[in-house]
Formats: structure tokens, C-alpha cells, sequence
């Protein structure tokens, strides 16, 4: 099969080699799939520059890719909820990513069945961005009645996070440019701030939770806004030695975690209040419960960029490296 690795690390990036390699063995807890669509992600970009390697330390050659969607070709022995022909998509164990090939080996814990309306290519669109908002509340342990300000929530993940936290009854708060007012209150925000005319930190106060898209620059505003005692989780700021004992690292990368993320601590630490920052893991279960969420008549809110094919990986990278897309761009990887 054509599969896009990663030979080597490089702080300036690098070209994924195409690469005809022997399809994957599913293990007795994996399902074989054939590969229809992946999304391309900022991730790669970072993996490729050896940007998560503390935290997730891959070895070469690696095949790339995190989030996909295709057809169960065949099912491990032990596998139960899937089996050959059905539609799933996921985000790929951190420990074994590979959605940029024809077909990959995933555990059944990581996939979810594709809501009937999706196509392929909108289903691969879904996991990552899905999976970040649940997991983000969760780490949040949010209640219904709470408030949650949701920075730069025009984009991808604010479609998907928005819905999720009105779905677990929050009073939903965003920011953005105005020409996206209607669509974002639609999806489900009580309060709309256009930053052009406005800033959120002086028009909110005493929030219960931020869910931080914008990273370093803005994160002494959303901890001015945030209650006493509030959540900030982060998807853009450092990793600190909260994050690294829930993901269970080791004694040095906890210590050095928290050294890295000592600066957010410290900012939170004045309102008595807690900095974590995300690094989005599978998990199927989760991803069934947004499908659920949404249906035909309301559906997930997906958007498309651009279509490439997998001899034109490459291309995809650079096109999201360079940013300001207006979707997710997606490698076709079957018919």
C-alpha cells in the first residue's frame, strides 16, 4: 500500500517521503481500515518539526496522519462493536497515528461509527476537533448553569465546541469577527463579542470556565475574566506538571512540565484558579456521544477547504502551515 512518512525531525519542516510499504496486521483488539479521507492538521506540522516529541517521542520512519475516516476491512478476534463494511472514523492512538496511508491498524477503543448524513470526506473533518472540546470540559468537570467564554470560537473548534457546551446546559460566551455573529449564535451562543469593536475582557467578568484557542498572547485576558477559583484549559499555551501527571509521564517530564508551564500556574495561582493545557487523545466512546448529540435534522457542522490526494501531501501541509483556510483540508484516500 502508499502510505506518507516522516523519515527525520526537522525544526524548518520537511517533505513526507510516499513510501510503498506491507498493509498492517490488525492485533487481536484492532480493526484493519481502509482508508477514505484524512484530514490534514496543524499537528502534522508540529510532529514533522519535532514540536511534541516530549511529549509523545515517535520513531522513525513514521507514517503520518491523526484523523480519518474509511470502512472496516477486517476485525481482530476480540473486536465486538465493529465489522467488515461498516463506516468509522476516529483521531489514531497517540502511540500509533498513521491515517496518511491506505490503510491503517487501529485499536476498536478509538473508533466511532460515522453519522449517516457525513460523507467520508466531512466524517474526517469531525474527530479531533470533537474530541478536544469534550475533552476539554471534561478536564473542566463543568455543570449545567455554568458559564464557559470559548476564545475565537468562529472557527473549526468553536463549531463543534459551542453545541457541546450548550448540549451540557452552559451559557456559552465567544469572540470573533462580526460577519460570524448570526452563524456562531445560532450554533448555540448566548453572547457574541466582535473584537473589532470591543474586547471581551472588558465586557466579561467572573466566567466559570475559558476554553483558550489563542495561546500566550491573550491568556492574562481570559484569566482577568475568569472567576475565582475558575478553569482555564488551554489548546495553545505550554504544557505544565498538570498535564503531564494526567497523561502518567515520568518523573523528569513532569518536573520538567512544570517548569515549562510554570508561567501560566503562576497566573492562575493569583485567583486561586487552575491552568491546564490539552493535548486531544482518542477515544471512541466519546466520539459516539457527539454523534448522538447531533442528527440529520441538526447536523455536526463540518466545512472543507481543499481536496488533495495523497501523492499531493506535501501541498496540504503547506497550505495549512500557511493558515487561514476556510475548513479543514482533506486527503482523498479512496473511492
Amino acid at each position: 500500500m502508499k502510505a506518507a512518512v516522516l523519515t527525520h525531525y526537522d525544526k524548518k519542516g520537511t517533505d513526507l517521503e510516499i513510501r510503498d510499504i506491507a498493509v498492517p496486521v490488525p492485533e487481536d483488539d484492532e480493526v484493519l481500515v481502509k482508508m477514505m479521507a484524512a484530514a490534514v492538521n496543524p499537528l502534522d506540522n508540529m510532529i514533522i518539526r519535532g514540536e511534541v516529541k516530549l511529549i509523545v517521542p515517535y520513531k522513525m520512519p513514521l507514517v503520518m496522519g491523526n484523523e480519518f475516516a474509511g470502512v472496516v476491512e477486517k476485525a481482530g478476534k476480540n473486536v465486538s462493536r465493529f465489522k467488515k463494511g461498516d463506516r468509522v472514523y476516529g483521531r489514531m492512538p497517540l502511540k500509533k497515528i498513521g491515517a496518511f496511508a491506505q490503510f491503517a491498524a487501529v485499536k476498536e477503543t478509538a473508533l466511532a461509527r460515522i453519522p449517516e448524513y457525513l460523507s467520508f470526506e466531512q466524517a474526517a473533518t469531525v474527530p479531533l476537533t470533537a474530541l478536544t472540546a469534550m475533552q476539554a470540559f471534561e478536564i473542566m468537570h463543568v455543570h449545567a448553569g455554568e458559564s464557559v467564554f470559548i476564545s475565537g470560537g468562529t472557527g473549526s473548534l468553536g463549531a463543534m465546541a459551542i453545541p457541546v457546551a450548550k448540549s451540557l446546559g452552559l451559557h456559552v460566551y465567544t469572540n470573533g469577527s462580526g460577519s460570524n455573529e448570526e452563524r456562531v449564535r445560532k450554533l448555540g451562543a448566548e453572547k457574541f463579542i466582535d473584537y473589532k469593536k470591543e474586547n471581551y475582557s472588558d465586557v466579561l467578568s467572573d466566567v466559570d470556565h475559558v476554553l483558550d484557542t489563542l495561546g500566550d498572547r491573550e491568556l492574562s485576558n481570559e484569566f482577568k475574566v475568569l472567576k475565582e477559583g475558575g478553569n482555564l484549559v488551554s489548546l495553545r499555551g505550554l504544557p505544565n506538571g498538570r498535564f503531564a501527571q494526567r497523561s502518567g509521564m515520568s518523573f523528569f517530564k513532569r518536573f520538567l512540565f512544570k517548569m515549562a508551564g510554570s508561567k501560566y500556574d503562576k497566573m492562575a495561582a493569583k485567583k486561586n484558579q487552575t491552568y491546564d493545557f490539552i493535548f486531544v487523545h482518542e477515544d471512541g466512546s466519546q466520539l459516539a456521544q457527539i454523534g448522538q448529540l447531533f442528527d440529520q435534522a441538526h447536523p455536526l457542522e463540518t466545512s472543507i477547504d481543499t481536496v488533495f490526494t495523497l501523492e499531493e501531501i506535501n501541498k496540504a501541509l503547506t497550505k495549512v502551515k500557511q493558515g487561514k483556510s476556510k475548513g479543514k483540508t482533506i486527503i482523498k484516500l479512496g473511492e
